[in-house]
């Protein structure tokens, strides 16, 4: 019983925690952006996976650390505006759609990374983001190297988290976003374009939904295999009900996850083959349902989310 105490005091899990978490919250974020604007993005799982090769095909093409972020970005929000199109202009169902955009973004990133890389035995690798150290701060006791000890992507997101929840709740910009989501013809009635609104969010969210993916090959590790996203963009669509949709919840839900998740690798060895690792495993998303469940009960959903707009129409 002390060592499982222990554990939680011990600066290798906060750190990894915070590691564990960076590609939720950058998922996490696009999703909930998109959602705010009345548009439910099931396309995530593909668009983290096209993210994660293309910024590290990017990188080991010869263009930095950051233009590989930039290349994701830019891939994310391509598949972002096939989804809008879809969905906003065309009207087609945003779950079928989503999981097209998946089913595609997925095939075609394993497809162009075995066109570009002459793969024969171990995966070929690149140098990732270097941890950086946070002057003063990293040398506080415990919180200093967990916190203050990591890259420059994972800064980047938790400052996402504050810019969004800024512009959602503090500028007319956010404010058109959120009427759109609850009420598109009441937008319109505002002078608003409704259509044009729903195409920025899906786009910026889709861009933050790669730059994940691509944290996972230029920071997390440094290499990309097809099967590398392993469902985390479907925590991220449920991490965005568990946060009522609001960027501080967000960060704070997908701070969660990554701790049961960390927390959980520890176990393993603390109990060894006398548990079967699979129970383990289970852990963190057995208790992400319940939190899940507990958050849900008190969420409101955006009105008009999954449903199309047409103007004129109500």
């Amino acid at each position: 019983m002390t060592d499982l105490i222990d554990i939680l005091f011990t600066v290798g899990l906060w750190s990894s925690v915070l590691r564990i978490a960076t590609p939720l919250i950058f998922g996490t974020l696009g999703a909930l952006l998109c959602e705010r604007a009345g548009v439910l993005n099931l396309g995530i799982e593909g668009i983290m996976t096209f993210g994660a090769m293309a910024g590290w095909l990017a990188v080991f093409m010869g263009a930095d650390l950051w233009t590989g972020i930039l290349v994701a970005a830019l891939t994310g929000a391509a598949f972002g505006l096939v989804h809008a199109a879809l969905t906003v202009t065309l009207g087609l169902s945003q779950h079928v759609t989503g999981l097209g955009i998946t089913l595609l973004a997925s095939s075609l990133s394993y497809y162009i990374f075995r066109l570009a890389v002459d793969v024969q035995g171990t995966p070929p690798t690149i140098e990732p983001f270097a941890p950086l150290s946070v002057p003063g701060l990293s040398d506080l006791p415990l919180i200093g190297p967990a916190l203050f000890t990591q890259t420059a992507p994972t800064y980047l997101a938790i400052a996402l988290a504050g810019v969004l929840a800024y512009v959602l709740f503090r500028t007319p910009l956010g404010l058109a976003v959120r009427m759109t989501g609850e009420n598109p013809h009441a937008a319109e009635a505002q002078g608003l374009n409704p259509i044009h609104i729903r195409y920025g969010a899906v786009i910026a969210g889709s861009a933050l939904m790669a730059m994940g993916g691509a944290f996972l090959t230029l920071a997390a590790f440094n290499s990309f295999f097809p099967t590398m996203i392993q469902g985390r963009g479907w925590v991220c669509i449920a991490l965005v009900v568990f946060s009522t949709w609001r960027p501080g919840r967000a960060l704070f839900g997908a701070l969660l996850f990554a701790l049961f998740d960390a927390y959980q690798l520890r176990l393993q060895t603390v109990f060894g083959s006398a548990v079967p690792y699979q129970l383990f495993l289970m852990l963190p998303y057995i208790l992400s349902i319940v939190a899940l469940v507990v958050m849900s009960r008190r969420a409101r959903v955006p009105q008009a989310l999954m449903k199309p707009y047409r103007r004129g129409e109500r």
